[in-house]
């Protein structure tokens, strides 16, 4: 009997702290979209497309490619944050078209280039909708995990952001 007792307790006490109203669920994640992906010269390159599933398509084909070249988790792991970073800046700060670049052992090292159609006039939708603090850091993890970064300009006004990690 005691047990019953106690756990007619816990329940009635968990049952106080249960909304009144139901709570919803949230928002099914919509599915990964077909990427294009080619290999040309030992670099992967993939069409993303320009909104917040960008990001985790890039993780996905940046994960079966460094996993698929036998490199140290440590290396994968830092490349798929090093490329969410990347991807999600351009998607908040840059225009279309989005294409990630992958080449997986250069000079020891992994290079990921992330091009996108040039500087934004306004800042995507996440930036946007919250506060200062809230974003600006994806710089700085890229420094922290990178042995190098930086950017380009092409001629036809499209930018590549890139970074290098160690493959060691």
């Amino acid at each position: 009997m005691a047990i019953t007792v106690c756990f007619d307790e816990q329940l009635e006490a968990l049952l106080e702290l249960w909304p009144d109203e139901p709570v919803p669920l949230p928002t099914p994640t919509p599915p990964m979209p077909a990427l294009s992906v080619s290999v040309s010269d030992g670099t992967t390159e993939c069409a993303l497309p320009h909104d917040a599933a960008a990001p985790a398509a890039a993780r996905q084909v940046t994960r079966k490619l460094l996993a698929g070249c036998g490199l140290p988790d440590t290396v994968i792991d830092s490349a798929l944050i090093v490329t969410s970073e990347l991807v999600t800046n351009a998607v908040e700060h840059a225009l279309a078209p989005l294409t990630l670049h992958l080449h997986p052992k250069q000079a020891g090292r992994v290079w990921i280039g992330v091009t996108d159609g040039g500087p934004a006039p306004y800042d995507g939708p996440w930036t946007a909708s919250c506060s200062a603090d809230e974003h600006g850091r994806g710089r700085s993890i890229v420094d922290t995990l990178a042995d190098s970064h930086g950017s380009h300009t092409h001629a036809n006004g499209h930018t590549t952001h890139w970074a290098r990690i160690s493959a060691a």
